[in-house]
């Protein structure tokens, strides 16, 4: 019996089954290998056993390693220098190709804005840099060397002026890339601010690139990368690699099957894993019932339920009466802020917050890179105090004033009155 999968070394956090399963009928599996069984794993040509690879996806780091395997490989493949989609040909032998040229190729189109760009890359004012030089790199140069040229993808890799590839250690670094402050799309290809090491970004400051009409982050996991978050403060349009991911799935699902796709279905599978993998933030005043509200939602759309305030308090050993009476706020702040990277981090969550984590501006980015906030705004004279810090010493009028302007700026939308039946068809097909 045949099956398809994907094939690296640690594949924990991946999505493609979820993608695969949109894709196609046929078994997808997740195989992780080390690098001293890849060899074994791929010379197993017998198609006659009783179970056998029929096709591969591959990842890292066994893009350039699984060539040496394959009898045949793709002009895009050759030209790139790396293969990330396998198919066993009838005489059992592997045939390797690239799929990520189509899905970055599709990304770019998606991408409207640089349309503007390019118009006159030879100038200034058309100058895209790259960012990182690895196999990543490598595929998104080969794409621009063309694009820049024609609307359809082809697999020459003729070099273009206005492409800047910014490494650690070349000419162009992280050091002196002030010096291309002029560049009007930016393109992330380095693994910098992907999970696990969500809200670290490649570029310290994006406000120096004050001609920047793009930005585009290869990373998917998580959805809002800090790059994308920085461009997003600045206005400028900006693109994650969810589609990128989909589109060449999409691509390696025609290459196992011999089936076209069209491109609206790479839309829908792409805007349907988004949903799945997002978590739902839920902020608003201190007894407002985001707890109860949350649970609630989580059970019905079968989703694990995490509460912020539960965490500090396991972290903490005590009561959050008591963290605020022993140790004080700004410590009971630093583990709620804790919390909230711990568990934003993760996918297809339903997550109640505290009511004062709008305190600490740092904590919307942390929210907002995998989820979509929701306020739950409820009459503030419905609200209990007793066992609430803040809100017995401060009193929920004065809260109220101070926070329910930040909890609609933060938020995507608003649930009056905690309305579970609304909250719940919101995220009905979630």
């Amino acid at each position: 019996m045949s099956f398809y999968g994907l094939i690296g070394k640690s594949l924990s956090h991946s999505y493609s089954p979820l993608i695969y399963k949109e894709l196609g009928k046929y078994e997808y599996k997740l195989i992780e290998k080390n690098p001293d069984e890849l060899e074994a794993f791929l010379s197993n040509e017998d198609s006659r056993s009783d179970e056998y690879f029929a096709g591969l996806n591959v990842t890292i780091p066994y893009k350039t390693a699984v060539i040496p395997f394959c009898k045949q490989i793709s002009e895009a493949a050759e030209a790139i220098g790396s293969v990330n989609t396998i198919l066993r040909l009838p005489d059992g032998s592997l045939y390797g190709d690239n799929t990520d040229y189509y899905g970055f190729f599709y990304l770019l189109r998606k991408a409207a804005a640089v349309q503007d760009i390019r118009k006159k890359p030879q100038e200034n004012s058309g100058k895209i840099l790259i960012l990182g030089s690895g196999g990543s790199s490598l595929t998104v140069q080969a794409v621009l060397h063309n694009w820049l040229k024609t609307d359809e993808p082809s697999k020459t890799d003729e070099p273009s002026p206005c492409l800047v590839v910014i490494s650690r250690g070349g000419a162009d670094n992280y050091m002196n890339i002030d010096k291309h402050s002029d560049a009007a799309m930016i393109i992330n290809t380095t693994p910098v601010g992907m999970y696990p090491d969500n809200g670290a970004s490649p570029i310290e400051d994006l406000s120096i690139f004050k001609n920047c009409k793009v930005v585009i982050d290869l990373i998917y996991n998580p959805l809002r990368t800090k790059l994308l978050q920085q461009a997003q403060a600045q206005s400028i349009p900006c693109f994650g690699g969810l589609p990128m991911l989909v589109a060449q799935a999409k691509n390696a699902s025609e290459i196992f099957t011999g089936r076209v796709l069209t491109d609206a279905t790479t839309d829908e599978i792409t805007q349907k894993i988004a949903r799945q993998t997002q978590n739902i933030i839920l902020i608003g005043m201190p007894g407002c019932g985001k707890s109860t509200t949350g649970a609630a939602l989580a059970k019905k759309l079968n989703r694990e339920f995490a509460d912020t305030d539960e965490w500090v308090e396991t972290k903490a050993g005590k009561s959050i009466p008591a963290i605020f009476a022993e140790d004080g706020e700004e410590v009971f702040r630093k583990i709620e802020n804790e919390a909230l990277e711990t568990l934003c981090k993760k996918n297809s969550l339903v997550i109640a917050t505290g009511g004062g984590i709008i305190k600490r501006p740092e904590n919307r980015d942390i929210i907002s890179q995998n989820g979509t906030v929701v306020f739950l705004n409820k009459d503030i004279s419905k609200l209990p105090t007793a066992g609430r810090p803040l809100s017995e010493k401060e009193g929920v009028e004065k809260l109220a004033a101070e926070r329910l302007p930040l909890y609609k700026q933060w938020s995507d939308f608003t649930i009056e009155e905690c309305d579970e039946g609304l909250l719940y068809e919101k995220f009905a097909d979630y």
